[in-house]
């Protein structure tokens, strides 16, 4: 069904408008350093296993992951089916949309989603927030079960770093504003601020 609020969350992206200084207020960033860093020493090995197998550095993984969901505690409460379908025929970004409204489609024949899904207000799924064609297209079965389902954390954040390694990560550069894999963290989301907070918050994790 037509989604009223999905809609209205499309019409109302206020903190993407924000100073940097202001956005990563509003978005919690020394939590989200706090807590990243806590993750990591947690559990070193696994993401070890992760950065060796695709190249990208665990920082930079919780840096999205505790900025897109709060590592998990908010996936978003939405259809998916009903978000993406409404932005598909809403005339804003109709071609964006249909590309994925299509792959969500596929995705329920294959038993990946299904009408009930919950997700985020623009129809993202997950731990990290993918939308239905880039879970097509760069979804993993982290934990080989032999099923891509994002709400996983371990399909979750191998599909993160799978994505950033596929848009041309370069094992080992510099991820910050100016350096070779900041092209790639621009490639996860086109708003400047946020693109700036993910390499500020990975490089404070890392400290």
């Amino acid at each position: 069904r037509y989604a009223t609020g999905t809609i209205h969350a499309d019409r109302n992206q206020k903190s993407f408008k924000y100073s940097l200084e202001k956005f990563m207020q509003v978005r919690g960033a020394p939590t989200i350093v706090r807590m990243g860093r806590a993750r990591i020493a947690k559990n070193p090995t696994y993401y070890a296993k992760l950065e060796q197998r695709f190249g990208v550095p665990a920082e930079v993984i919780v840096a999205i992951h505790g900025m897109e969901t709060a590592f998990g505690s908010n996936m978003g409460n939405a259809n998916v089916l009903s978000a993406i379908s409404t932005l598909a025929y809403d005339c804003r970004r109709s071609d964006f949309f249909s590309v994925h409204a299509l792959a969500a489609l596929r995705l329920v024949d294959k038993g990946a989603l299904s009408s009930s899904t919950k997700g985020a207000m623009h129809g993202e799924v997950g731990h990290t927030q993918f939308l239905p064609g880039n879970i097509e297209t760069y979804g993993i079965d982290g934990d080989g079960n032999g099923v891509v389902d994002l709400t996983n954390i371990s399909d979750g954040l191998a599909s993160t770093a799978n994505f950033l390694a596929r848009k041309g990560w370069k094992p080992g550069q510099g991820y910050l504003e100016g350096q070779p894999n900041f092209r790639v963290i621009k490639e996860w989301n086109a708003a400047g601020v946020y693109q700036k907070a993910i390499a500020i918050m990975a490089s404070q994790i890392a400290q």
